[in-house]
């Protein structure tokens, strides 16, 4: 007799372990599909902040030399 019980998991194991692919691939394209950019891992308020006064400092910058 072939002890092959541990392939009983593996199905389930695969289904979870492919919709949790599913489930982070479509959080990355409904949010490049928002936003128009992928999301930025690791932001938090401080990085938001920044980019706001950094984008606020070029427009100035910009407008300033024309």
């Amino acid at each position: 007799m072939v002890k092959l019980f541990w392939l009983e998991a593996v199905l389930p194991m695969g289904i979870i372990a492919g919709m949790l692919c599913v489930m982070g691939n479509a959080q990355y394209f409904i949010h490049k599909a928002a936003h128009g950019r992928p999301k930025h891992i690791g932001n938090d308020v401080w990085d938001v902040a920044m980019e706001r006064r950094d984008k606020k400092i070029m427009e100035q910058y910009s407008s300033a030399g024309n």
